[in-house]
C-alpha cells in the first residue's frame, strides 16, 4: 500500500522532561495537533503544559 500524499498530518507530541525521567512512572504527557508537511518538513517542538510535571515543557514530536 502506497504512502498518503496527505497535506495536513496528524502528529503526536510527547514531553521530553517526562521521557527521559524513569524515576517518577507516573506517565508521559502527550497531545495530539495537526501540521502542514509543506511548510514544516523537520519534527516540531512546542512549549506546552506537562500535567504530570506542573509545569510547561519541550514538547517534541514522536512517531506513530
Amino acid at each position: 500500500m502506497a504512502k498518503s500524499k496527505e497535506i495536513r498530518v496528524t502528529i503526536n507530541l510527547e514531553c521530553t522532561d517526562c521521557a527521559r525521567n524513569d524515576e517518577k512512572k507516573r506517565g508521559i504527557s502527550r497531545y495530539t495537533t495537526q501540521k502542514n508537511r509543506r511548510n514544516t518538513p523537520v519534527r516540531l517542538e512546542l512549549r506546552k503544559f506537562c500535567r504530570y510535571c506542573g509545569r510547561h515543557t519541550i514538547h517534541k514530536e514522536i512517531k506513530k
